[in-house]
């Protein structure tokens, strides 16, 4: 029986067996590659070029749009890659590489969120203090932090999982390389560290699911208290893009990894991983971009500085 010594790659789950389908699959994936890839470019760009949107809000939004970037690049380009090329071989480092950056974009982005959650409880149910407690060292030490808590985890969860002896085949049931398809491949009740590893994570993540849920409820409470109808206009626009996109990233997710088992199936699951590891980072941008002025602002500056021709810009921006 193969073990970790002999392993030397795995078989990822393909897309579709027929040539046609193979190439229509890798057109989808670029057509959506791309989207996420200009939407995320173009927060970041906007963020970091305009001086008015250097705010503790849009710096977490560039940090968000960064990790988005991140995560989608993880796990599509391998898919197309090997739909292109009639293919499902991914080497032993390179499925260690996609756990590890998995797990460490996806934990980042989570704490991230959270993170976003607190500063919007701040800025409404504590303005006077926003200054303050959101300072730029604040905001640098809460980002740092997110994404250092997202490589410790990563690191603990790839460690764990590929010090694991494999006896099942090297076939992995998912497009990309995921913990749990890997633990299926393990001999021994060895796995059961990870999975005790894996719970505490859970335990972590429902912790700052209970906060955002909390802030939320705060912040709902203090809008409907508003006076102002312009004012409850504004607090709740701010509100729900962020909202949507931990609502987006939290369905995707808990539906992924707590769906009962009876549930499962090769198909089902290829469709899951596809919604929480591709959906998120190619709406997010969107979402945030809907409606909100300030960046569709920004938006126009900088691409009428390319164009030097603002009267020539795509009629949703001048909305």
């Amino acid at each position: 029986m193969p073990n970790n010594s002999s392993i030397t790659e795995f078989l990822l789950l393909a897309f579709a067996e027929t040539r046609e389908l193979q190439l229509l699959h890798f057109a989808l994936f670029l057509g959506i590659y791309l989207a996420a890839l200009l939407g995320n470019g173009l927060i970041v760009t906007a963020v970091a070029c305009d001086h008015r949107l250097h705010t503790p809000m849009y710096f977490f939004l560039l940090n968000l749009a960064l990790l988005d970037l991140g995560a989608i690049s993880t796990t599509v380009p391998k898919a197309m890659a090997n739909s292109l090329w009639n293919t499902r071989a991914i080497s032993y480092e390179g499925c260690a590489a996609q756990v590890f950056l998995i797990v460490f974009l996806f934990s980042a982005e989570y704490s991230l969120l959270t993170i976003m959650a607190y500063d919007r409880y701040v800025a409404i149910c504590k303005p006077l203090h926003y200054g303050g407690l959101l300072g730029s060292r604040a905001c640098a030490q809460m980002a740092a932090a997110a994404w250092g808590s997202g490589v410790l985890t990563a690191l603990l969860h790839t460690v764990n999982t590929f010090s694991l002896p494999l006896c099942q085949g090297n076939a992995v049931d998912q497009f990309f390389c995921e913990i749990p398809q890997i633990l299926k491949l393990s001999c021994t009740d060895s796995y059961l560290r990870e999975v005790w590893a894996l719970v505490g994570n859970i335990f972590v993540d429902f912790g700052c699911f209970v906060f955002i849920v909390l802030s939320y409820v705060q912040i709902f409470r203090a809008v409907l208290r508003m006076p102002s109808e312009q004012g409850q206009h504004k607090a709740f626009s701010t509100c729900l893009p962020h909202l949507a996109v931990v609502s987006l990233f939290l369905s995707t997710g808990f539906f992924a990894y707590l769906k009962p088992l009876s549930l499962s199936s090769p198909t089902l699951n290829l469709v899951v991983a596809v919604l929480y590891s591709v959906v998120p980072p190619t709406f997010n941008p969107l979402i945030y971009s809907m409606r909100n002025r300030e960046l569709k602002g920004a938006f126009r500056k900088g691409i009428s500085r390319i164009f030097l021709n603002g009267d020539k810009l795509p009629l949703f921006l001048h909305k």
